[in-house]
């Protein structure tokens, strides 16, 4: 198969995963009454335990002893089917997401006259048991009813807390109410009137899906809030200390000596690395703050909520809670960033102050050599000038004993006369001497330093 027909079908491939919906299937298997439980882990290490959470599953529909028939499994969704002999339905739901994962077991009776109420699932079989790969999020007690909103003396019997929470969902056809109280298995009620489904039950997944959806990421959202307050103080302990240094750098900068300047440096340098290590946690933890409230903004908005009679609505609890922690995380951020620019800042000034304290030392030495250089040149123009003094000298004696003995062998007529006569010379030639040495010893050392760096290269 050509390089193109193998693209294309891929290409195809990524398309039908991208516009397939995974949820689709269960819808045919739901129907009301039902009792749902949710339970939702926020991963502290996604790519160990995203896969950990799938063979969790896994070994979840073997304790079932769900068919194969009846399961479907994907890198981070899976569901599967179970039913008992008397016709009760229990379906196992499994989906990883980027932070978290989370389950949803739907117990549907076989009767729709049913009496379903909160608590432990009754589906005839072995309990629902989890070991959690992270910290818990939430979890949730949904008891899904066809018909109207019974009274809400009979609502407040089931859900605990002092205040109930109550709309009308999706053009009013259905009905939430919930407490957002724990009850004393740790899991907050709803209780959902679904009304008339018309055969319409994939609204079921719907209902439970929005529900479950804005409770997560109203948790997830919360969740940092300790961490959010430990880090307020910390930053603003940082943005004191960097005041105080800043003022006292500012103020002495101008006459501070190298050793002050070092220490300065030594100590803004550790607060960078620990404003830096506080800045990558901080990111880390609250970077997803922003996605997470308008994940539940949106769900709220898709719910069409409407006000019912004797509840409070559903979003005032929520947006209560939420409104104003993204943005709140998302100040600290630039808080740190702003506090880290500080510190980067008054470094550079620092190390510029230092580079230039070191130029003027640079400058000095220069000149102190350039001053030493021209004086040991003026000596060397000193000490030539007596080497032509001395080699004269020295010539003129040895010339003077010379023409002693030639005056008594009785060649020469007078030897003083022939001495003075020749100290001219002798200085002509000592200049001569002193220049030709002179020139010999730079020629020759001219052409040793091109020989020792080719000798370098060739190495």
């Amino acid at each position: 198969m050509t390089q193109a027909g193998l693209s294309r079908e891929d290409g195809d491939s990524f398309l039908k995963k991208l516009h397939e919906q995974p949820h689709q299937p269960i819808s045919e298997w739901l129907r009301a009454p039902a009792h749902v439980q949710y339970e939702a882990f926020r991963m502290s290490d996604p790519p160990t335990q995203r896969p950990a959470s799938r063979a969790e599953f896994q070994s979840l529909l073997e304790r079932f002893k769900v068919s194969d028939e009846r399961i479907e499994l994907r890198d981070n969704f899976g569901y599967g089917v179970k039913e008992a002999e008397n016709g009760d339905r229990l379906i196992l739901i499994w989906q990883a997401h980027t932070e978290y994962y989370n389950y949803q077991f739907w117990h549907v009776p076989s009767s729709p006259a049913s009496l379903l109420t909160f608590g432990p699932l009754t589906f005839p079989a072995a309990p629902v048991s989890l070991t959690p790969l992270g910290s818990v999020v939430c979890r949730l007690d949904i008891v899904l009813k066809t018909g109207a909103l019974p009274s809400r003396e009979e609502v407040r019997g089931q859900l605990p807390g002092p205040v109930l929470y109550g709309s009308r969902i999706f053009n009013e056809q259905a009905a939430v109410v919930t407490s957002f109280t724990p009850d004393n298995h740790g899991r907050e009620r709803y209780w959902v009137s679904v009304g008339p489904l018309q055969g319409d039950h994939s609204r079921l997944k719907d209902i439970v899906d929005a529900v479950v959806r804005i409770e997560t990421y109203y948790h997830l959202l919360l969740m940092q809030k300790p961490l959010f307050s430990a880090a307020i103080d910390q930053v603003y302990k940082f943005e004191q200390v960097h005041l105080q240094q800043r003022e006292i750098i500012t103020g002495h900068i101008g006459h501070a000596n190298p050793e002050t300047l070092q220490r300065w440096l030594n100590s803004l340098t550790q607060d960078l690395l620990k404003t830096n290590r506080m800045a990558g946690k901080l990111h880390f933890e609250l970077s997803a703050s922003i996605p997470y409230d308008k994940i539940v903004h949106a769900t709220l908005g898709s719910l069409a909520e409407q006000p019912t009679a004797s509840y409070r609505p559903i979003s005032d609890y929520v947006l209560g809670g939420i409104t104003g922690v993204a943005e709140g995380y998302q100040q600290l951020l630039r808080r740190i960033d702003t506090l880290r620019g500080g510190f980067e800042g008054i470094i550079a000034i620092i190390r510029t102050r230092i580079d230039l304290i070191v130029e003027s030392q640079n400058l000095t030495l220069l000149q102190s050599v350039d001053k030493t250089t021209k004086s040991q040149v003026i000596l060397q123009h000193t000490v030539e000038g007596l080497s032509v003094i001395v080699i004269a000298y020295y010539l003129a004696g040895l010339a003077g004993y010379v023409f002693k003995g030639l005056y008594e062998v009785g060649w020469l007529g007078n030897a003083n006369v022939a001495s003075a006569i020749f100290v001219p010379v002798a200085i002509g030639l000592a200049f001569a001497v002193t220049t030709f040495s002179k020139k010999y010893l730079h020629k020759k050392l001219a052409g040793e330093q091109p020989a020792t760096n080719a000798d370098k290269q060739e190495e």
